[in-house]
């Protein structure tokens, strides 16, 4: 694949946390144990936790082949979740989907991790790359939340993947996960601070409606 689809990546992309929202299929419980529990996962979803709660983490968390959401905005999938949260809201549903347009966009449209190997897609262009756990870093935010990226370098591969990519999916501890955002890019500390554009990412099986029904119950 042509450089320029890295040089893309770094003025786009890189994907995020986002520390917002509220966590889905909380279970309800009578007992006083698991009610608890729920609070304690509750509170780690919304960035609320202590450092003694972060775990290690492989990339066999986000193992599979997975589809950006960004064309989904575009093409109306997801304004019934725009509205949604508008519902909720001093900002309109056009305002959310321009913040969104900033968040999600990128050109990469498809990821495939496989074991330790990530391929990244535009279009009918690839590259592939080899990633091995470069440990995580804890971000503070401006709402008093925190967030953890989890950040694997580049050990071998083509020279147009990145050197780091860096995972945000409000879970600090071993979990198959269900979407993420991914930032990357070749300087490890100017990754960590991107918190504009994270491009988010869903099984690519899912169809814009799947997708659009999921974030509804979260």
């Amino acid at each position: 694949m042509h450089r320029k689809m890295f040089q893309t990546f770094g003025r786009l992309a890189a994907v995020a946390v986002l520390a917002i929202g509220a966590q889905a299929h909380v279970a309800h419980s009578a007992s006083d144990k698991s009610h608890s529990h729920d609070h304690k996962a509750d509170d780690i979803y919304r960035g609320y936790f202590d450092d003694a709660q972060i775990k290690e983490r492989t990339l066999a968390d986000w193992q599979g082949d997975w589809q950006s959401i960004y064309a989904h905005l575009l093409d109306g999938a997801l304004d019934a979740v725009m509205a949604h949260k508008a519902e909720e809201s001093e900002k309109t549903a056009e305002e959310y989907r321009t913040y969104y347009e900033t968040g999600y966009r990128t050109d990469v449209d498809r990821i495939v991790i496989e074991g330790d190997d990530v391929t990244f897609h535009e279009g009918n262009e690839h590259v592939q790359a080899r990633y091995a756990s470069d440990g995580y870093e804890i971000l503070a935010y401006e709402k008093g939340n925190r967030g953890v990226r989890y950040i694997f370098s580049k050990v071998a591969g083509d020279a147009e993947a990145p050197e780091y990519i860096q995972f945000s999916d409000h879970h600090i501890a071993p979990e198959t996960v269900g979407h993420y955002h991914l930032y990357w890019g070749d300087d490890r500390a100017k990754v960590l601070t991107e918190l504009t554009n994270w491009p988010t990412y869903f099984p690519s099986g899912m169809t814009g409606k799947e997708i659009a029904a999921d974030m509804l119950a979260h």
